[in-house]
């Protein structure tokens, strides 16, 4: 695949040059990395197994990755963070757009050509010492006319080993960049990990992204986050089509039916979960199957039928580990036991992976590789996480590959609210239900920096992911409503209601399955509802609600219309969307009064 040429008076492998070549631009641009970054080598990706057993090796004999039992694990690994380097770092992520209001105050923003110079600064001479890896990948099947390819330049052996399982990445992405000649670029350096001089600065209008200062996976895999939403965002704008954080879930119906759901949850609110599920017993002997398209990110694209239709741009999952369990996600669980990479878990005495919710063993390492002490838990980082191929799940769908993806029927919003909103409600229309996506709430976890428990607006759980100003997103979404379109129906869920006494009113996990029954039912024109003026919610009935047992408080709190608390809520959303300005679209404005209005009788 390569030839060696001389650089900095060491050998860098090249791809071949081919006629006319569209690598060229590629080369170029590598080149003008080299010179700024000066590494010793320059090593092409190209996938191959070789290449990853050589990093593996590598990786193993610097103390970047640590072995697992290989009994109970086979071919799994540890990853230790530096202590100040485990989440995203929205306070330090900019979008760097020709002027502040194409990036929105849903942003940071800082000029382009600023942010150039900054980051060229924290980049010059940064690889000295250090091997170069160039990582083709392609974001979604490699065939499919939805998927987009990137080249992410790195000098981290732990993010090659984690995009390799989370693209498709090597050889066959080179030859589709070849082809199309278009592609995302991504430079990223771990530097010296001082959160002091740590940047992540997004390019839409250049298709470019530049990272430094950080090995964390949604700051250094660039394919994810940094591609599959911020730059895929701004580009399905230009382009028609979507680019969400949403999981795709597959549900099977004993006539051999299947629905496809796609849904958006803030990061470590369940998303994985609902991705795996596991139907009840019940369920699951009436015929009932779950198939998992994706766990996180979804491309969704008007097709020739009118229907949205959605690929996963991953290929693999990058999992919060703390609360993944048998009872919470089998499926999770089963698919993490053999070529996985664990990042700031516990080990067991038998080098084991553990977290907080796992099991009642008593780890014998913290994630900080420290001798366990209960006074300074927990074992496992919050944020701790696991990287996988999404093929060893064993609910993978057969029809994840395809290249014009899979039919959604409907699109579910959710977040996570002790009080107030529902388990379940229905939007009249889809202007109502992109309100009800722009209006999202939901307390913040450990996926990000800063205090837990927050209650914040989160658009369609897009806030830390949007390229662009968010009042030209929920536009575009508008935009889809179009004389012969099929759109799917919205829908928005609460797991996380609470009681009087702080504890969940609905069970969760498989038992989820319940309200996604409920939400096909109306789709397909066959389920009950009753009209309020937030959407249409079930009656308890409604449901099938054979084997679970619900107090009379969460009877009452989960299927609740709670008028006066609504009127406040919508007072609060019409402060929120005014931040928009001028920008907003009047829709969403109007749709908001009329709601007000009818709640306020």
């Amino acid at each position: 695949m390569s030839t060696s040429t001389e650089h900095f008076g060491k050998p860098v492998p090249q791809p071949l040059a081919a006629e006319a070549s569209q690598l060229d631009a590629l080369n170029q641009w590598v080149m003008e990395v080299a010179r700024l970054t000066e590494p010793a080598r320059i090593q092409w990706c190209d996938g191959s197994d070789s290449e990853h057993d050589e990093l593996v090796e590598l990786m193993q004999d610097d103390g970047t990755l640590l072995p697992l039992n290989p009994d109970t694990h086979p071919n799994s690994w540890l990853h230790l963070s530096d202590p100040d380097d485990v989440a995203r770092v929205e306070h330090l992520t900019f979008v760097c757009t020709g002027d502040a209001e194409t990036a929105g105050p849903n942003n940071h923003w800082m000029a382009p050509d600023e942010a150039h110079a900054k980051m060229d600064a924290l980049f010059a001479g940064c690889m000295r010492g250090r091997t170069m890896y160039v990582v083709p990948y392609c974001m979604g099947p490699i065939d499919s006319p939805l998927a987009r390819c990137g080249v992410e330049v790195t000098d981290s052996p732990y993010v090659v080993a984690n995009m390799r399982i989370m693209t498709r990445m090597g050889a066959a992405a080179l030859a589709r960049i070849e082809r199309e000649g278009s592609f995302v670029r991504g430079l990223h350096s771990i530097g010296e990990l001082d959160p002091e001089r740590r940047f992540i600065m997004h390019f839409p209008e250049e298709l470019l992204i530049k990272s430094y200062g950080s090995g964390y996976g949604g700051n250094a895999l660039l394919g994810k986050k940094c591609h599959a939403l911020r730059i895929a965002s701004y580009q399905a704008r230009q382009e028609g089509w979507l680019a969400e954080h949403m999981l795709i879930v597959g549900i099977e119906n004993p006539q051999g039916e299947t629905h496809y759901i796609a849904a958006a949850f803030p990061s470590a609110c369940g998303k994985t979960n609902l991705a795996m599920l596991i139907p009840p017993e019940s369920y699951r002997r009436a015929g009932w199957k779950v198939w998992t398209v994706g766990d996180d990110i979804c491309w969704m694209r008007p097709g020739a039928d009118g229907r949205l239709w959605a690929i996963n741009p991953e290929a693999g999952y990058f999992g919060v580990a703390p609360g993944t369990s048998a009872k919470s996600n089998p499926n999770a669980l089963a698919s993490i036991q053999r070529d996985t990479i664990f990042t700031n878990v516990a080990t067991t005495a038998d080098r084991q992976p553990w977290w907080e919710g796992l099991d009642d063993r008593v780890p014998a390492k913290d994630w900080q590789g420290r001798d366990y002490d209960r006074n300074n838990s927990p074992a496992a980082h919050p944020n701790s996480r696991f990287t996988v191929s999404a093929k060893q799940c064993p609910s993978y769908s057969p029809h994840a590959e395809d290249p014009q993806g899979v039919p959604i029927s409907a699109i579910v919003f959710g977040g996570r609210r002790a009080s107030l909103v529902p388990l379940v409600f229905e939007a009249r229309d889809w202007t109502h239900g992109v309100l009800v996506g722009a209006s999202m709430g939901s307390e913040t976890t450990a996926a990000a920096t800063g205090a837990v428990g927050v209650m914040r607006r989160d658009p369609m759980a897009m806030k830390p992911f949007c390229g662009y100003n968010f009042a030209d997103y929920f536009a575009h979404w508008l935009s889809f409503d179009k004389p012969g379109a099929k759109l799917p129906k919205i829908f928005h869920v609460n797991w996380f209601r609470k009681g009087d006494d702080g504890q969940f009113l609905w069970p969760g996990f498989g038992d989820n399955l319940r309200v996604l029954e409920w939400m096909i039912g109306r789709v397909k024109g066959e389920a009950r509802a009753v009209d309020t003026p937030i959407g249409a919610l079930p009656k308890a009935d409604d449901l099938n609600l054979e084997g679970v047992e619900l107090t009379p408080e969460a009877q009452d709190k989960l299927f609740a219309f709670e008028r006066e608390g609504w009127l406040r809520e919508f007072d609060g959303i019409a402060g929120y969307l005014n931040e928009y300005g001028g920008r907003l679209p009047s829709a969403l404005l109007v749709e908001q009064k009329n709601i007000a209005a009818t709640l306020r009788g």
